[in-house]
Parts: structure tokens; sequence; C-alpha cells
């Protein structure tokens, strides 16, 4: 028995301090605008927007908080002592690249917040969530507690929704989250097929794996959440990433593939077995047609879609069945992109409609629409169970504006980040979200 159910998008909302530090091996647009000046407002604002255009389409948009940057309980483990002053003082001066992580706003990129398998699948009916550990990197490492504090808040009923805490760290059990996660189904409350994506099978050395960046989720660590949140083998499939992909950098999944209801967008150089994961997927969608669109090398080569983040792109069900593809700007910069665009809603297949969005700031650090959005699908009693303060509104959209108006800086360098009134500037505005959106002392520092 299915229940009427809806996905829902929670975007990261940008924090004060984001900033261009090129933390991320792997990642080419983060390593190629390093020490670039960045401007928090602006990326804030575009992220904004891009939620109200969404949510005046008729898509339940919500929004997750930023984490309080820079981190100074991170800074005090490592043996910085003094005032939050002197501690910074002190890590600008002996290590600066570790000032860069503590400071670093990639709590926005919500699609590696956590995990999420709707009840449908679930063995006790629960929405179950698993924050990612996001071990392959420091900075996003220290990420996980305050991730699980928010989605606690926001989806605190035990009736109907389970938590779990992130998987052990270590490379072992890395986990990066929905970045390499795709629900597959027909109606959204009905049972689905939920594909995690691998880059390395982390206790087989002789198993196949890139060679030139990490491989950022193991099999053990997919393997370990679908467990957590009781998946039968029909609900799940276990796909390896393919290694020259990483190698291409495609850090991620969703940086080659995208999938949603039935509809796998995704280009040849995905999956290390295109046709045992195509096949799989199919197997367990018993009674739905799986309708994969697949992009061939010789329309967009490999290195254009990782440049164009055409497949960080979010694949958006519309009301009257159809799919939307909200593509960044960039998309349409590069001629291979933009041309197998056009020729995409041209041929009348399940992408109906092609829309630009602006996250010029966010995509500078390596991140497009995708990136930003942690997908929920809710049934009604669940929707109306959790937190509704984080749903965006006409009157919460006009608030936030006027809230990062108020509070974030038009410009940021990497010398700022040592700045003590920026830190007392991020708490502030912090303190003040947290009250505009309901959702209680979720950071240490109100603690």
């Amino acid at each position: 028995m299915s229940q009427h159910a809806t996905e829902a998008n929670f975007d990261g909302l940008v924090g004060p301090t984001h900033n261009y530090a090129g933390l991320s091996w792997g990642n080419v647009a983060s390593k190629s605008n390093v020490a670039a000046t960045s401007n928090p407002k602006e990326a804030a604002l575009q992220g904004l927007k891009k939620m109200k255009l969404l949510a005046d389409r008729g898509f339940v948009q919500g929004i997750l908080p930023p984490h309080e940057r820079p981190h100074l309980p991170t800074l005090r483990k490592l043996g910085f002592t003094g005032s939050d002053g002197q501690v910074l003082s002190a890590v600008a001066r002996e290590n600066p690249v570790l000032l860069a992580a503590a400071s670093s706003a990639s709590c926005m990129w919500t699609a590696n917040a956590a995990t999420v398998s709707p009840s449908a699948d679930t063995a006790d009916h629960r929405v179950h969530f698993t924050p990612a550990n996001l071990s392959a990197k420091f900075h996003r490492s220290i990420e996980h507690e305050v991730t699980g504090r928010s989605l606690r808040s926001i989806f605190t009923d035990e009736t109907y929704f389970a938590h779990h805490p992130a998987l052990p760290s270590g490379s072992h059990f890395g986990d990066e989250g929905a970045a390499n996660h795709t629900r597959l189904c027909g109606e959204y409350g009905k049972p689905g097929v939920e594909l995690f994506v691998y880059g390395q099978q982390a206790f087989d050395d002789s198993a196949p794996a890139p060679k030139k960046f990490p491989a950022r989720q193991t099999l053990e660590a997919s393997r370990a959440i679908a467990r957590l949140h009781g998946l039968s083998d029909e609900r799940a499939v276990f796909a390896q990433q393919n290694p020259l992909a990483i190698d291409a950098g495609v850090f991620h999944n969703d940086v080659i593939a995208v999938g949603n209801g039935n509809v796998l967008f995704y280009h040849d150089q995905a999956f290390l077995d295109e046709e045992r994961t195509l096949n799989d997927i199919r197997t367990r969608l018993a009674g739905t047609e799986l309708k994969p669109v697949r992009v061939s090398s010789d329309d967009v080569p490999l290195l254009d879609a990782v440049a164009s983040y055409l497949f960080n792109s979010q694949l958006l069900r519309q009301s009257d069945g159809s799919m939307l593809l909200a593509v960044p700007g960039e998309c349409r910069e590069i001629a291979s992109v933009s041309a197998y665009l056009d020729k995409l809603v041209a041929q009348g297949g399940p992408i109906s409609a092609v829309e630009v969005f602006d996250v010029k700031q966010s995509m500078r650090n390596g991140g497009g629409p995708a990136c930003l959005r942690l997908r929920v699908v809710l049934t009604d009693d669940e929707l109306k169970a959790m937190h509704d303060g984080v749903i965006l509104t006409d009157a919460l959209y006009e608030r936030l504006n006027i809230w990062v108006e108020g509070h974030y800086r038009d410009e940021l360098s990497q010398a700022d980040l040592a700045d003590p009134m920026l830190l007392d500037e991020s708490r502030h505005a912090l303190d003040e979200l947290t009250g505009i959106l309901g959702l209680g002392s979720i950071y240490d520092f109100q603690r």
C-alpha cells in the first residue's frame, strides 16, 4: 500500500565565510579558483534566488542552515589556546591552510549532508537519515555533528523519522552522502530503488580504483548505510563509478549522473559496468519502466561534462509528470554542452525542459545546483510532522534576504579569515538565523 508523497529539496544556505581556499583535491573547479576573492553576500543571495524560483514553480523547498565558521572548537582541540582572537591569530601565523579549513563554508553543499531513505523503502517505514562523515577531506569531516543536530531539529518526531550517527571516520568507511546516492521509483510514495555509487572497495586492494584522484565513497560505507536504513536487497543497487571519470575530476557521482523518478540521466563513462548497473535497477523497478537518458562522449566529451557540471544539475519532476533539468549557467558557455541541451529538449524524451540558474559563486568553488540540495521524500503525514519553519515561503524569503543584506560581507579574502570581527559577525548572524528558522540551539557557541 502506498501513500501520496512529495520530493522536497533542502538547500544549504551559503554561510558568511564563503571563500575560495581550494581545499578539495580532485575537484577541478575548487582548485582553479584558489585564493580568489569571494562574495559571500552575492553567493547567499544567488542561492536564495534559486530556492525561490523553484518554490514559485510549486516545488517544496526547504533550507538547511550554515555552520559556525571559523570553527573554534576544532582549533582548540588541536592545541590552540587563549581568547578567540588569539586562537585565530596563532593559526593564521602558524598554519593558514588550517585556518582556511576551519573557516570553509562547504556545508552549503547539502548533497553531502546526509543519505536519506524514504519510508516506502525502509523496513520500519520511517524516513532514515545518516549524516555523511566526509572523512576524505578534513574541512568537511568536522560537519556531521552539527548537520545531525540540524536534521534532528527539523525531523524530530520519532514516529516518522529515524536518525543515525555518521559512520566511523577513516578511509575504509568514507561516506559522501547523497552525492553518491540516487533514488529511482515510479510514484514517490511507492517502494523504489536506491542506487549507491562507490569509488572503490576499501578492503580489496586488487579491485579497480582511480590512479590520480582519491575515491571518496567506499562500497563498505554504502552497504553500511543500506543496513542501517533497513533496505532489503530488492531496494538497493550498488554500482562502481568509473575510475577514469574520477581521475578526470568526477569526485562524486552527481558530477556525472543524476536521477529522479524513473529517469536516469548519465554520461556513458559514469559507471564501471554500465550494462549491469542498468539491469540491476530494472530488475528491482519491477512494474515501472526505467527511462535512461544516456549522454555519449561523442556529444559531450567527459572533460566538457566536468567543466560545465551538466550532470550536477537538478532533475525535477513537474506537476504534469515531465522532467525539468535545472542547469548552471556554465552549461550554456561550453559549445558541446549547449548544443546537446538543445538536442535533448527537441528529441521529445522524458526531459522536456531546461532552465538555467545562476549559481556562479558556488560553481567557482566546485558545486552546481545539485550540490546545493538534499532531497527528502515525505508523505503528507511526514510533511505535517516535520518542523515547517524551514520551508521557504514568500515571507521567509524576504526575511532571509534582509538577514543576508544585514550580516554578510561583500568581499572576503583569505587574510580576512583571521579577523576576529568576522567570527563575531558570523556568530551573531547564525544566532539570529536559528531564531528566524525556529531551530533552537544547534551551534556549539549557543550551548
